[in-house]
């Protein structure tokens, strides 16, 4: 064999290989052994077009959120859109009005199921790649679907993966009610090993949710459980009935902070899938 028809060999082999991760990467829903899938989406539409409709709702508007968020979510394709098997959620730097008449710098999208799918207990899980810079506060969670009703913190929040861009080495899971919301909220860290950035490679991030108990993995790292045991003395465990899922890419806010001078975009974060399964 000549050398350049080694060469060939050689690469052909490596990009198949590489091709074998990928797919070994994104493992069929049906395998994880002893769930059973309830609800998935794969975002596996036509690269440019939006989530599918029938599974989410894109959240709009540009009034803080209860956070003094700076971005204005919109419903436009620029801010979200499937590509290559993912859902992209793209924060830009932009000056956008929206029809309220508010003015923002930036834009960027939030999807929820609210009104397609809610589920009480089981494991929901994401694989994401998340974005990264001062400023920048990529969230996966969960709210009760109760919250017309009862309104929020009564509801119930449970925040599967948060990061805020000056920690780039760490995410967080949170759970908020009564009593325990906000900057109060009942949460603990989990942080790569040798400095390695969350922003750097897809991560699967997940809670295993039961009457008295959620826990919380990275890539099946357990890493936190909380029971009605971590609540203050006299609050209540708000989370035995249906919550929906959420998705965003928030810009600033009293926890992040502003962007600055090192904050770079578009920032995107990339969805793999999200699944939900039931024991």
């Amino acid at each position: 064999m000549n050398f350049y028809a080694r060469v060939i060999l050689i690469t052909t082999t490596i990009l198949m290989a590489s091709s074998l991760t990928l797919a070994q990467d994104k493992a069929a829903p049906s395998q994880r052994a002893g769930w059973k899938l309830v609800w998935s989406d794969e975002f596996s539409g036509t690269d440019g077009s939006p989530g599918d409709p029938s599974k989410w709702v894109l959240e709009t508007g540009g009034n803080g959120w209860g956070n003094d968020e700076l971005e204005y979510y919109t419903a436009r394709p620029d801010n979200s859109f499937q590509q290559s098997g993912n859902l992209l959620i793209k924060a830009v730097q932009e000056k956008y009005t929206g029809q309220d008449g508010v003015t923002r710098d930036y834009t960027s999208a939030r999807l929820k199921t609210l009104g397609k799918f809610s589920h009480k207990y089981g494991r929901f899980e994401a694989r994401i790649k998340i974005p990264q810079g001062q400023g920048i506060w990529p969230a996966f969670w969960m709210m009760g679907d109760d919250i017309a009703k009862k309104g929020w913190p009564t509801c119930g929040e449970i925040d599967i993966m948060e990061n805020i861009g000056k920690e780039p080495s760490l995410v967080h899971g949170t759970i908020h009610g009564p009593g325990y919301s906000g900057g109060n909220g009942i949460s603990a860290p989990y942080s790569l090993p040798n400095d390695q950035h969350f922003a750097d490679d897809f991560h699967v991030y997940a809670v295993e949710w039961e009457k008295k108990a959620i826990r919380f993995y990275v890539d099946d790292h357990l890493y936190a459980t909380r029971t009605p045991n971590d609540l203050p003395k006299k609050t209540k465990w708000v989370y035995n009935h249906p919550f929906f899922i959420l998705l965003n890419v928030a810009v600033g806010g009293g926890w992040p902070g502003a962007p600055d001078s090192t904050s770079v975009f578009p920032q995107m974060m990339l969805v793999d899938y999200v699944r939900v399964y039931k024991r």
